[in-house]
């Protein structure tokens, strides 16, 4: 297994990634503070034990840091998305949709974290928000300190004005089409220790 690289330590009443850090592990949730991408690869692939079964949501701080090539791409785990993508949605959406309710270990991101330790994820579909608040197993979040937020109004905004117009533009490059705003999911806490570990990144990596 892979060993985790925290960020050398600091004092956390200095430092507000370490503040952070400390107020989500007052809501039981787990958390790294790590320079830079290669170190949060490094530490998320060290909490994930060759062979298990992951999935991933759709995110650039996956793609940034190098995780969604390394897990979807690698044979080293039993990844979900390319047996998705082998599948028919027609005649086996039941199928799809159930598998990917309740991965083991789901590994993504959020659009923002706020200052009291808030995680606030959005979605068109709400595929991944659901493992994201109880289906998977174990949960791996890794965000980039540009997505440390004052509270929750200034994470809907980020959402609004920030996100969603990047997301906007990579559906219509794709597809051709616009996407929607639909769901957003607040996790404030876990209620099993050490369900959700949360990799905070002190380089900015995602939107």
């Amino acid at each position: 297994m892979t060993t985790a690289q925290p960020s050398s330590a600091r004092d956390p009443i200095d430092d507000p990634l370490e503040r952070l850090a400390g107020v989500l592990r007052g809501h039981n949730i787990e958390a790294v503070v790590v320079d830079s991408a290669g170190d949060a690869r490094t530490t998320v692939l060290g909490l994930i034990p060759d062979g298990a079964e992951v999935h991933t949501g759709k995110s650039k701080t996956l793609e940034d840091v190098g995780l969604f090539e390394a897990l979807v791409s690698s044979d080293r785990y039993d990844a979900l998305r390319p047996r998705l993508s082998a599948m028919d949605r027609a005649t086996q959406a039941r199928e799809m949709r159930k598998l990917v309710a309740a991965p083991d270990y789901m590994v993504g991101s959020v659009a923002a974290v706020t200052q009291d330790g808030a995680l606030v994820a959005a979605s068109a579909t709400g595929s991944q928000l659901g493992p994201y608040a109880a289906g998977a197993g174990r949960l791996i979040l890794v965000v980039g300190s540009q997505k440390i937020v004052p509270d929750l109004d200034a994470a809907l905004r980020r959402i609004r004005d920030v996100v969603f117009p990047y997301e906007n533009a990579q559906v219509r490059e794709r597809l051709g089409v616009d996407t929607i705003l639909e769901k957003v999911l607040v996790l404030y806490g876990e209620w099993t220790a050490g369900r959700t570990t949360v990799v905070l990144v002190r380089e900015p990596v995602g939107v």
